[in-house]
């Protein structure tokens, strides 16, 4: 089974391409948020979104929290993965079900403690795939994604072995680290920002490096070889 990779926080066509050419499978565009990096305009997002390969996912980061609001989002981005950061009502999911059939549906799980784990059940009926990231909804601005944190594996370990869902790894990856990532947690995919960028930009030299560490762990690892 191989890692899948997805770079967040694309913020031109450039960058877009950059991370295929590298060999990412996935994007991530980020709308409107309370607070994080890699913030782009919808319109932007919707041009990154129709240039890129079609073999390539193209996930809308959205911090809406209204099914409505949110089928309305994905509509006019066009991307082809919904990506919803907060932990929404679970409700919510039958509007986005019924007005976008055909769009991926990946829930973000922000882990702060074991109570993670009893959002599995909640969503797994309603969702694509889990994606694991180290925010806090509940600080006095909302951090809802790319805090550069690293969150606690045993946790995420447990959750990749509960969840009959595909599970992306996020939070504080790089190169130095993604091998212990994969080796401890075992994830379908990785999820990163800030570790392949410089100064708000995409760091062709760090995304190489990142590429080449999944790479070398993709084939070390008993059980991740291809």
């Amino acid at each position: 089974m191989r890692t899948r990779v997805k770079i967040c926080c694309i913020s031109s066509v450039d960058e877009a391409l950059s991370a295929v050419s590298a060999g990412a499978d996935a994007l991530g565009l980020v709308a409107d948020m309370p607070s994080g990096p890699g913030v782009i305009e919808d319109e932007l997002a919707r041009e990154i979104a129709a240039t890129v390969p079609p073999d390539i996912d193209t996930f809308l980061l959205t911090s809406r929290m209204s099914g409505t609001e949110i089928v309305e989002h994905v509509r006019y981005c066009g991307t082809s993965v919904v990506q919803i950061v907060r932990h929404i009502e679970p409700t919510e999911y039958q509007t986005i079900i019924r007005g976008l059939p055909t769009i991926r549906r990946v829930q973000v799980i922000h882990v702060e403690s074991e109570d993670a784990l009893r959002l599995i059940d909640v969503y797994s009926p309603l969702v694509d795939a889990f994606l694991l990231d180290s925010g806090r909804p509940s600080a006095e601005t909302e951090e809802l994604g790319g805090t550069g944190r690293v969150h606690d594996w045993q946790i995420s370990e447990q959750f990749v072995r509960m969840s009959k869902k595909p599970v992306f790894l996020a939070g504080g990856l790089a190169p130095s680290n993604v091998g212990e990532a994969m080796r401890t947690v075992r994830p379908y995919g990785l999820d990163l920002c800030s570790g392949v960028r410089a100064d708000g930009k995409l760091d062709r030299d760090k995304l190489a490096s990142f590429m080449q560490a999944v790479e070398t762990a993709q084939n070390s690892i008993p059980g991740l070889r291809p």
